[in-house]
C-alpha cells in the first residue's frame, strides 16, 4: 500500500514538472516544484532582505515557517481544547436529559450550519484583531463536531446496559463512569477529529486579520503578494500537519477505545 501511494505522489510531482517545464501554463498560477521547493527553504532560513543588502531576515514576515505553523498549532490547541472542555459535558447533559436537548439542540444546529466567515467579523468586533478572536473562531468551529458527536454517543448507549448497573444499585454518577462515558467515548473521539479537521480548515480565515505569525496568515499575505510558491508551499505544509493530526488522533484512539470494531 506505502509503495502504491509513493508511487502515485511521484507521478504527481512528475506531471506537475512537465506541466510547468513545458510552460502550458503561467508560473504566476501554477509554479513549478523546484519553485516551491526554493520557496519552502527560503522560508525556513536566514537571507538578505533585499539584493544586494546586508541586513538579513529571518524567514517570511521575519518568522520562520515552523515558527508560523507553530503559532497556528498553538492557536488550534487552546480553541479546540476548549471546545472539548465545554462540548462534551454539555453533550453528556444533553444527551442525558432529553428536555435540554429539546432546548438547547436548534441552537447548537444553527451553529453548526453557520460557515467561520460568517461571523469573523462580528468576533474582531467584539474581541478585537488579535489572538482572542481567532482562537474564539477556531472554538466555534470545533465545538458543534465534538457536543454532536457527543450527544450522538449518548444516545446510542444500549438500554440492557443502564438498566443492568441501575439493578445493580449503580448511582446516576457510577453508571454515567461505568456506562456511559465508554460506550461514549469512540463517538466523542471521531467528533474531536472532526472537529480538528474543521479547526484547520478555518485557520486560514482564523488568520486574515493580523494573523502574522500564522501559517494561515501568511498563505493569505502571500497570496495578496502574488507570490505563488510560497503560497502552495504553505499549502502543502498545512495539509502534511493535518495529516499527521488525524493519524495522531487515530493512534490515541487505538490505545483510548481498543475495543472499537470488535464484536
Amino acid at each position: 500500500m506505502l509503495v502504491v501511494q509513493v508511487a502515485s505522489l511521484l507521478v504527481f510531482v512528475g506531471i506537475w514538472w512537465a506541466v510547468t517545464a513545458a510552460e502550458v501554463v503561467r508560473p504566476l498560477y501554477l509554479p513549478s516544484p523546484q519553485a516551491v521547493w526554493d520557496a519552502f527553504v527560503r522560508a525556513n532560513s536566514l537571507h538578505p532582505i533585499a539584493e544586494g543588502s546586508d541586513r538579513m531576515v529571518r524567514g517570511e514576515q521575519n518568522y520562520y515557517l515552523w515558527e508560523h505553523l507553530l503559532a497556528s498549532l498553538q492557536r488550534i490547541g487552546i480553541g479546540v481544547g476548549a471546545a472539548i472542555l465545554v462540548a462534551i459535558p454539555l453533550g453528556l447533559v444533553m444527551g442525558s436529559f432529553t428536555w435540554v436537548g429539546v432546548i438547547l439542540e436548534p441552537y447548537l444546529n444553527f451553529l453548526r450550519s453557520l460557515p467561520p466567515l460568517a461571523y469573523i467579523g462580528l468576533l474582531i468586533v467584539w474581541a478585537g484583531i488579535g489572538d482572542q478572536s481567532k482562537i474564539w473562531l477556531l472554538f466555534l468551529a470545533a465545538f458543534p463536531p465534538i457536543a454532536m458527536s457527543t450527544i450522538g454517543g449518548v444516545r446510542g448507549v444500549r438500554e440492557d446496559q443502564l438498566n443492568a448497573v441501575r439493578s445493580l444499585g449503580a448511582s446516576r454518577r457510577q453508571t454515567l463512569t461505568a456506562v456511559v462515558l465508554p460506550a461514549t467515548l469512540p463517538e466523542i473521539l471521531t467528533g474531536i477529529r472532526v472537529a480538528v479537521g474543521f479547526a484547520w480548515t478555518t485557520v486560514v480565515a482564523a488568520e486574515i486579520a493580523n494573523g502574522i505569525p500564522g501559517i494561515g496568515g501568511l498563505a493569505y499575505l502571500a497570496g495578496q503578494q502574488l507570490n505563488t510558491a510560497l503560497v502552495l508551499a504553505c499549502i502543502l505544509v498545512i495539509g502534511f500537519a493535518a495529516i499527521l493530526l488525524d493519524l495522531g488522533i487515530k493512534s490515541l484512539e487505538k490505545v483510548l477505545v481498543p475495543w472499537r470494531g470488535k464484536a
